[in-house]
């Protein structure tokens, strides 16, 4: 039998993880992430995942490094960042962005949420 239930999360009621990212939405096989006015910074160590990772800019500018591929991230911008590919991401400009793991990245101790 399949699950047949409607699930609403209102962002200001959202799960905050440890890295400051919003859960917006978890089902079985992916998640919704809200990362909200990130400050710019250096890049983050480079990593791999075992999940990927699509995402859309709503604000900001960001650079996405993937296997040696860099590209810039702009407001209307999407992306994909495929399972076990090495990345990292630099903030260039206060950043806001929707962003899906499948499977979720809570699932594998990524995004514990508080």
């Amino acid at each position: 039998m399949s699950d047949t239930t409607v699930i609403k999360v209102t962002s200001e009621a959202a799960p905050v993880g440890a890295m400051g990212q919003k859960h917006l939405a978890l089902s079985k096989k992916m998640a919704m992430r809200l990362w909200e006015n990130e400050q710019p910074s250096d890049a983050k160590p480079m990593t791999q995942r075992p999940y990927e990772a699509i995402g859309y800019v709503i604000d900001g500018r960001a650079e996405l490094h993937v296997e040696g591929q860099m590209v810039v991230l702009e407001p209307g911008n999407s992306w994909v960042v495929p399972e076990g590919a090495a990345h990292t991401y630099k903030i260039l400009e206060p950043f806001t962005a929707v962003e899906v793991t499948s499977p979720p990245a809570v699932v594998h101790g990524r995004d514990q949420m508080s």
